[in-house]
């Protein structure tokens, strides 16, 4: 799986105007745009199917879950990706999980602390607890680090951490869970959450999964019911695709036993077991 550089809905327009001035090649594109979390699953997806049906190409870009979203109800993406639940006027979309996704809290490998409650992390990410010491690990200050507002994964991390608390304005903010594991890979005294898939990945500086209420982050663990801090992946649409329609297809695909397997063996949990 190839970790893509993140880039915004701007360049979702720039693609979408490109396809549209294409004329039939439109027809047989599928634009998908949205959560930076599913993003890359999304494009080893359409890099799979692409090898399978040449013929066929889906384009993927970022921009974050509420970007996604907006792009599908503007009509510029064919399908948006969330890593949260539809909320509001969202729920009038039509949406499919395609699979689930554990949240995973890091740190450092060198970080002696190996395990934290839910008081406790939620005391981290407030400012209460502003030393690691305070959790067992060495006299040293606590690095929080965070994704930005409008992100599906801090949307689930907020709703199933935080509860009614906020987050302390003073942590980092980053745009992607790549960019937050790169900064917790070099920082012995950061802490962030990113996507269980993420954490173990061939090629990149280790970080370590911390157990949450004694529970290790891991496939079987979410399965069991042991772990819950997980969350949905879901591909949108203004209405659900019939037919034998290029974004039909694309989805039937990532849907099939192939492209569940695919995402099974990246990290993810899929939808039939």
């Amino acid at each position: 799986m190839k970790l893509c550089k993140y880039i915004g809905l701007t360049i979702v327009l720039l693609v979408f105007g490109l396809t549209t001035a294409c004329g039939s090649q439109a027809d047989t594109h599928v634009i998908v745009a949205g959560s930076t979390s599913v993003q890359p699953y999304a494009e080893l997806l359409a890099e799979e199917y692409k090898h399978l049906y040449p013929e066929r190409a889906v384009n993927v870009q970022g921009g974050g879950s509420s970007a996604g979203i907006r792009a599908v109800e503007s009509g510029i993406a064919d399908i948006g990706m969330s890593s949260r639940s539809l909320t509001g006027s969202e729920l009038d979309l039509w949406a499919v999980e395609i699979a689930k996704d554990a949240l995973a809290l890091i740190t450092h490998p060198d970080n002696p602390v190996t395990h934290l409650t839910l008081e406790q992390v939620r005391g981290i990410y407030t400012g209460r607890i502003t030393n690691w010491s305070m959790v067992g690990g060495d006299n040293a200050p606590i690095h929080r680090i965070t994704r930005e507002a409008g992100s599906g994964t801090r949307s689930a991390f907020e709703e199933m951490v935080m509860a009614d608390e906020l987050i302390d304005k003073r942590a980092v903010v980053l745009n992607s869970n790549g960019a937050i594991r790169q900064i917790v890979a070099g920082n012995s005294n950061a802490i962030g959450f990113i996507s269980l898939g993420l954490v173990d990945y061939e090629g990149l500086e280790p970080v370590k999964a911390l157990e949450l209420e004694g529970v290790a982050p891991t496939q079987e663990n979410v399965l069991a019911g042991e772990y819950n801090l997980y969350r949905p992946f879901l591909f949108v649409a203004a209405e659900e695709p019939l037919g034998d329609s290029p974004t039909r297809l694309f989805i039937d695909f990532v849907l099939s036993e192939d492209g569940q397997n695919l995402l099974k063996g990246e990290g993810l949990i899929p939808i039939f077991t």
